[in-house]
């Protein structure tokens, strides 16, 4: 290239813009790099000198995705943020993003709980709603309920809300958002299938294939195929999974158009929705780990298909266009109790049926510029960027009390036969559009040794929903408004290895509507503001990482007043937190990754004033998770793995008498690298639970849900 500015190839094989093409800038642009047997979170370290890409586990690695400001590396970003490879996902057996989210990193918290019918998992101390992911940059383009990760090359993690960087996340998610980048051809032909084993007798199959093709190898093709069946650890339990994906880019120096598409469907029998606990009711000591506490007709059955394109043009040598546009679809129907209550400490059980049918449309897309330039000793980089999200969602829940006959408990549960007859039937059709408009200036001194980013976006909302009940229409709540949020971050370089940095941001949640058991049952209420403080620092020690951060979010909470029975959105929680977290190689064979996290999460207005000042439910204060590979001197294609996670006590009910106790789960496992008929084959073998501890946690939907049992995972990748 004889460009002034230089590309660098992302993970996704998109350009972002750099400035000056010298060794060591580049090497800036680049992250850090673990050697191959590393643990999760794979960045690569920088070198003195190295080319326009590097490679760490056979797959180009480069930075963080930050939304509107592009691919940011390790000690250039802000805010505490974290990075999956593919890698990283094929070695945690993985089926879901939590899974992957949520393995060492202390910041995330999920409930362990098998068959649900939507992924749950909370980052510092906030619900975060699986529905409200990236792909590739765009909202509402992914998977609705669960989406398996076998067709994405790296998952980015930022936490706290920076409505900034992406818009307001449609369904509000607080306390982080999540990019999927999908997997792209790269310059050496990929061919390699995976089979699949989890315990009691599920099995399954992956083949990802990919080629570049051209004179200059400016076509890619990438296809991602599952298949997945049979029996889960938990009795009565079982699970079906497919997904195709097909990946398609061409790109020259100046240009590049990607496009996906993917098709993926999942069924679940024995599907659950966790349990709920009578007030004044002891926690009841949880039954065997692998009870179904929930009808083996129960189900969840999903279809979800979408597509993007996205296409990046250097104007110049320091401007920067870009655009892209999505569609997606999902179809869901389930039929799973949506209210189990114990009402005793004997564990009794109190049953409500429940039943959906979700058919959502959503359509997204993004534009906008990018450039570099100086004021004097001030270097620029500028952001224009502009945000459409639509979503189109017809929510036909219903529900109705269980027979008379029926007698549960949750030592011996016993269920009545799959009715499909509902009195309570309602619908909660939403048509929501968001428009947003935002701009950012990243200004650095001193060769980036000092960074000030300021950013403003608009965002307006139109939104219109409403109920009808038993054919009774409740009125039509609509609302049409706009606000802005601001950002602002700073970074200092203190050295070539460490950085100090701090950010203000806000973000937008949701308002939430009242449900159909609230006396103003179908009202919406407009979106609200959050607000993040956080200070932090970075450590780059060559093999090993560190980042601490201090932080602050303070979030609007809905509270339904059980004498009036009145929903209503005008509390508060505030979550003050520490993290700490660390990845690398301590010694010569050993890694580590893991981390210490600690949340104060405090109800600080309640419409309600008896609970202000307690702490807010399903939340353990503290959590630790510590991984370790060996990698054996004697036999080096062999890597043992342990890893413990700890959990604090956490508390389920509003006044906080309730409680569930703190718990410490440990996992094994193995990696192995063979050779067999001059084929690369790698084993991976991993016990979790090994203890098969049972234990109760909590979940998106309920208060108490039975953690995973002991499960067994093997798999076998064949590179051809």
């Amino acid at each position: 290239m004889n460009h002034h500015y230089h590309h660098i190839a992302t993970l996704s094989n998109k350009y972002s813009i750099s400035a000056k093409p010298t060794p060591s800038r580049i090497a800036l642009l680049v992250a850090f790099q673990i050697s191959a047997s590393a643990l999760p979170i794979s960045i690569a370290y920088a070198g003195d000198e190295i080319d326009e890409s590097i490679t760490v586990h056979g797959q180009a690695i480069e930075a963080t995705n930050m939304g509107m400001l592009g691919d940011k590396v390790f000690l250039d970003t802000p805010f505490n943020t974290i990075e999956y490879t593919e890698k990283d996902i094929q070695d945690q057996h993985a089926q879901d993003i939590s899974d992957v989210i949520s393995a060492s990193d202390p910041s995330v918290f999920t409930s362990g709980e098998t068959g649900l019918n939507k992924e749950s998992f909370k980052i510092r101390g906030f619900s975060s709603d699986i529905s409200d992911v990236m792909f590739n940059g765009l909202y509402g383009i992914a998977p609705y309920y669960r989406t398996s990760p076998e067709m994405y090359q790296r998952i980015d993690v930022l936490k706290g809300p920076a409505s900034l960087l992406n818009g307001m996340p449609p369904n509000g998610s607080v306390g982080g958002s999540i990019n999927l980048v999908t997997k792209r051809a790269q310059a050496t032909p990929i061919t390699s299938f995976t089979g699949t084993y989890m315990s009691d007798a599920q099995f399954g199959g992956h083949v990802d294939i990919g080629r570049r093709f051209g004179a200059n190898e400016q076509f890619g093709i990438r296809f991602n195929g599952v298949f997945r069946d049979g029996d889960a650890s938990v009795d009565e339990q079982s699970r079906k999974a497919q997904l195709a994906s097909l990946s398609l880019d061409w790109r020259n120096d100046i240009a590049l158009i990607e496009a996906d598409l993917y098709f993926s469907t999942e069924r679940i029998d024995g599907a659950n929705r966790g349990l709920s606990i009578a007030s004044g009711v002891d926690v009841p000591t949880p039954p065997s780990s692998d009870t179904l506490l929930t009808p083996s007709w129960a189900y969840n059955d999903s279809e979800d298909k979408g597509m993007m394109i996205r296409a990046e043009l250097d104007i110049t040598d320091s401007i920067q266009v870009y655009s892209a546009l999505g569609a997606s679809r999902t179809d869901f129907y389930s039929n799973v109790p949506q209210n189990v209550k114990i009402t005793d400490h004997a564990g009794d059980l109190e049953v409500s049926l429940g039943s959906v049918k979700l058919d959502s449309k959503r359509t997204s897309g993004e534009a906008g510029i990018r450039s570099n330039f100086d004021t004097g000793p001030v270097e620029h980089y500028l952001v224009l960027n502009s945000t459409y999200f639509r979503e189109d969602k017809n929510d036909n829940p219903a529900g109705n009390n269980a027979a008379e006959s029926w007698t549960a408990n949750i030592y011996n549960p016993a269920w009545g036969p799959e009715d499909s007859s509902y009195d309570n039937y309602y619908k909660l059709p939403v048509d929501s559009t968001q428009i947003s408009y935002g701009i950012a200036d990243t200004l650095s001194l001193a060769d980036g040794k000092y960074q000030l980013t300021l950013g403003l976006r608009h965002q307006s909302i139109d939104y219109e929903s409403g109920i009808s009940w038993n054919g009774n229409a409740f009125p039509t709540t609509k609302f049409k408004e706009s606000t802005y949020t601001p950002a602002i971050a700073v970074l200092y370089k203190v050295s070539g290895s460490a950085s100090l940095y701090g950010n203000y941001t806000e973000g937008l949640t949701n308002g939430k509507t009242a449900g159909s058991g609230a006396a103003n049952a179908g009202e919406a209420f407009e979106p609200q503001k959050t607000k993040q403080i956080e200070a932090g620092l970075k450590l780059d020690m060559n093999d090993f990482a560190h980042t601490f951060s201090l932080f602050e979010i303070k979030k609007p909470n809905g509270y339904q007043d059980p004498d009036t029975n009145i929903y209503s959105f005008d509390g508060e929680q505030r979550n003050r937190g520490i993290e700490w977290g660390f990845y690398g190689k301590v010694l010569e064979d050993y890694t580590l990754t893991g981390g210490i996290s600690y949340t104060d999460a405090e109800i600080t207005k309640a419409t309600d004033v008896t609970t202000e000042g307690k702490k807010a439910i399903k939340l353990p204060d503290l959590q630790a998770k510590l991984a370790l590979e060996w990698n054996l001197p004697t036999v080096r294609e062999l890597t043992l793995i342990g890893q413990v996670n700890y959990m604090s006590e956490q508390y389920i009910d509003v006044q906080n008498t309730q409680s569930l106790s703190s718990q410490t789960i440990f996992d094994l496992g193995a990696r192995y690298n063979s050779t067999i008929a001059n084929q690369s084959v790698i084993w991976r073998l991993a016990v979790n639970n090994v203890t098969d501890e049972a234990y109760w946690t909590t979940t998106h939907y309920a208060n108490l849900a039975l953690g995973a049992p002991r499960t067994v995972m093997l798999s076998a990748t064949a590179d051809f």
